[in-house]
């Protein structure tokens, strides 16, 4: 894109879908382990509006689709009615500052890990939480690899309906804009999508339109259910996360790019992604920082930018940016921890340290 003399790209407005945005700073889903019991907590309100800005987007932290997806219960989920009454009042202040706001979501837990047909993923998993050693017999594992897709997919679905779909029943009644469907990080999708990990023999795995399978019928799924104008899929192609690596991560985005702009989606958003496909809205993630996410609108190699960190611990980033203004350094140590407040809610506003 052009700049006019002075301009900061970043900062440039932006239309997305029905969306008009006044700047391209997108916050990026953060875990942050502060839910009870899967549940919002009033200091979350507080965290994510302190994080507003007008016409501002923002994508909240993976929620999990139900009681076997999800990996702790200080991470949130939308599959009850209690998780949905937790959410409203956030929504309802989003609604009054203008902002758009979309939650991410997925599979998340444990029982995803499975679905290879041999122990891949599963040992993988157990190293990364250091249960390498709980001393699991071999019988349990046999019987898990030896399930197909469709036996595990009906041990995993409620009442034989896609678990990805069944919570959006919620979507209407607390209002949401969108949401963003976890295919990243070494998660349930992820480890379909990738060569590494993937060594399914049937039509799941193999060749890249049976490891894409799956992701896609995600996304048909959902966009049958509430639209594509109000879906976004996160990817992680060029990481490895919990051992989920691709020998050919350009291939795999181009060809889900590709794929993706059939179900007319909102956007896409890609870790490390190096140059934007064609077709679409492409929100770019990966350790930015003011320069280069700036270098990189303004040379279309994306639409929007994604900040985790440094929005963490900057909750006026966007006006920061603007005012190239010092950042506040986080502090990696309280990023799961259970306080409400250190860490948290607690970084300060330019004004408070000007």
């Amino acid at each position: 894109m052009a700049n006019k003399e002075g301009e900061i790209s970043l900062l440039t407005p932006y239309k997305m879908g029905k969306f008009e945005l006044s700047h391209r700073v997108v916050l990026a889903p953060l875990t942050r382990q502060r839910c009870l019991g899967y549940v919002l907590q009033p200091p979350m309100i507080l965290y994510y509006s302190q994080r507003t800005s007008k016409s501002g987007f923002l994508i909240a932290e993976a929620a999990g689709v139900s009681d076997i997806s999800q990996t702790s219960p200080e991470m949130p989920g939308i599959w009850t009615k209690e998780q949905v009454e937790g959410w409203k009042p956030l929504v309802d202040a989003f609604m009054q500052k203008e902002e758009s706001f979309s939650v991410s979501y997925g599979w998340y837990g444990f029982p995803g890990n499975a679905l290879s047909q041999t122990l891949k993923a599963v040992r993988s998993r157990l190293r990364q939480n250091s249960l390498d050693r709980v001393g699991l017999g071999p019988s349990v594992w046999e019987g898990v690899r030896s399930l197909s897709l469709s036996q595990h997919l009906k041990i995993l679905t409620v009442q034989k309906k896609n678990p990805f779909t069944i919570s959006l029943i919620n979507l209407p009644y607390f209002r949401f804009d969108g949401v963003e469907i976890h295919g990243a990080h070494g998660y349930l999708i992820d480890q379909f999508l990738k060569d590494e990990i993937n060594d399914r023999t049937d039509e799941y795995g193999g060749s890249l339109e049976n490891r894409c399978r799956f992701a896609l019928e995600v996304v048909d799924a959902v966009v049958k259910e509430i639209g594509g104008d109000k879906v976004g899929i996160r990817l992680s192609p060029f990481a490895n996360y919990s051992e989920s690596g691709d020998s050919n991560p350009e291939t795999l985005v181009l060809y889900l790019a590709e794929s993706l702009n059939e179900f007319k989606i909102l956007y896409c958003h890609v870790l490390w992604l190096k140059t934007e496909p064609s077709g679409g809205t492409f929100i770019s993630a990966g350790g930015y920082g003011r320069e280069d996410g700036n270098k990189a609108v303004a040379e279309n190699r994306t639409d929007l930018v994604a900040y985790g960190r440094l929005f963490l611990a900057n909750p006026d980033l966007p006006k920061r940016f603007e005012l190239n203004a010092p950042l506040n350094k986080y502090d990696r140590s309280t990023f799961y921890t259970r306080d409400p407040v250190v860490g948290y809610t607690d970084y300060p506003f330019l004004e408070t340290t000007i």
